[in-house]
């Protein structure tokens, strides 16, 4: 019997939370935390897994904790 390679599924999609304050930080920043739906410190979103999420999130990492769902 042949066996079988299972592929891992990919996280279906995020859970962002905004751990720092973007004050200081650059605008073009700033406007991807809007992007996000992010505006108050603690406050957590779901986005998808999609190239254009984990680009946003590469770029303001530094600002977020972000856990897979």
């Amino acid at each position: 019997m042949p066996t079988v390679k299972t592929a891992k599924a990919a996280p279906k999609g995020f859970m962002i939370t905004l751990r720092r304050s973007p004050i200081g930080t650059p605008q073009k920043h700033r406007r991807v935390l809007s992007g996000l739906g992010l505006r108050k410190i603690r406050q957590k979103v779901t986005r998808p897994n999609t190239p254009q999420v984990r680009g946003m999130i590469g770029k303001v990492g530094y600002l977020l904790e972000v856990q897979p769902q």
